[in-house]
């Protein structure tokens, strides 16, 4: 990478334009530009699809081979390089996301669910996950692909949002800034739709050309510019069925050729230390949703709270918040649950109490006055 910036001082060179020329994913030659840019071996410019140039420190880095640690390497360098050959080791042990977090990859079609996403993006078979919030959806789709682009939809999420629009530049004027639609097409990259269904279908009609056999959009708020889907460029999506305002259209729905179901492990759940009891009362409650009779039960992301809480406020804390979370129909089922299965008389949303006693409030670090201040020596 610093060998072909290097040979072209002159040049601005996208990724899309280095991928080509070196015949690697975009990702890793993505992965491998940042890395240049982050150890000041190169310079990145441009305020849609980025650019990058080289400088003083370039023709340096191009003269010693660097081996990257285990795991920096785009996910599909390391996939399509594996297959050729001899399968990749199937990963059930935890992965770590970009922002630091552990997911547990969990059973898929006999296979680990981020191999199999992987697999299907080799295909271009794109992925509609559903299921209640809390359940794991984008964290699958974090662990599965490092190089994700995400949009977060809701009712206001515009074509700009997915394509791109003009914003005022920091020298006046205005400058075309392309949307993440864009610069996954053009950086080869995954793109989840999360809450695809709370966006509306005119919005979401921009994506679909881009995702059939075309793969290619019109950006005609610039100029009527026509981008092409780079290799690996690559559409899931994330529906929660049940949510105020979702509809999953027939449009959106045939779209995605395969459907998944996600739902929370509460085999996991304990498997995290996650108190026995609460996990239980959880079980519980998701049944009786499963029947109709509830409308909501703990998913991964609440018993993880529950968890958080109990430790810094304690159990009776964390079950009162339980209890506060859930919509306000189905708080006394789910605070008959935790009775039940806790043994307390009584549970209650986490509330403010009466004022205490100015003896009674502990004074945070550092403001304690000190005894002897204001006497005389």
């Amino acid at each position: 990478m610093a060998r072909l910036l290097a040979d072209r001082p002159a040049d601005k060179l996208t990724i899309g334009d280095m991928a080509r020329q070196l015949g690697h994913s975009h990702g890793a030659v993505r992965n491998a530009s940042l890395t240049l840019v982050r150890r000041g071996e190169a310079d990145q410019s441009g305020t849609g699809q980025p650019e990058f140039r080289a400088n003083a420190k370039t023709a340096a880095a191009a003269q010693a081979a660097v081996i990257s640690p285990p795991g920096t390497h785009a996910p599909r360098a390391q996939t399509t390089t594996a297959r050729t050959t001899t399968p990749a080791p199937r990963q059930t042990g935890p992965i770590r996301r970009a922002g630091g977090q552990l997911y547990h990859p969990r059973e898929l079609a006999a296979l680990p669910d981020v191999e199999a996403l992987n697999r299907l993006r080799d295909a271009d078979v794109p992925v509609l996950l559903y299921g209640p919030p809390g359940t794991g959806k984008t964290s699958l789709v974090e662990a599965a692909f490092p190089d994700l682009l995400t949009v977060a939809g809701d009712g206001d999420t515009t074509v700009g949002d997915l394509i791109g629009e003009y914003t005022q530049a920091d020298g006046g004027g205005y400058v075309f800034q392309y949307g993440p639609l864009v610069t996954a097409m053009t950086e080869g990259r995954a793109l989840l739709i999360d809450d695809a269904t709370l966006i509306s279908p005119k919005v979401l009609a921009a994506l679909y050309p881009a995702m059939d056999g075309r793969r290619q959009i019109q950006v005609k708020a610039h100029k009527g510019e026509t981008i092409k889907a780079e290799p690996g460029f690559y559409v899931v999506a994330g529906h929660n069925p049940g949510v105020h305002g979702a509809v999953l259209t027939e449009a959106l729905s045939s779209r995605f050729s395969v459907q998944i179901q996600i739902g929370t492990d509460y085999d996991l759940a304990l498997a995290l230390k996650i108190d026995a009891r609460v996990v239980r009362v959880a079980r519980h409650l998701a049944r009786q949703v499963e029947l109709g009779e509830l409308g909501w039960a703990p998913q991964l992301r609440e018993l993880l709270s529950y968890q958080k809480t109990e430790a810094v406020l304690g159990t009776n804390a964390a079950l009162a918040n339980l209890v506060g979370i859930a919509p306000v129909e189905d708080r006394d089922a789910v605070a008959d649950a935790v009775i039940k299965a806790v043994g307390v008389k009584k549970i209650a949303p986490l509330t403010l109490g009466k004022q205490l006693p100015a003896s009674a409030v502990r004074k945070p670090p550092g403001s304690t006055v000190s005894a002897h201040r204001g006497r005389s020596r």
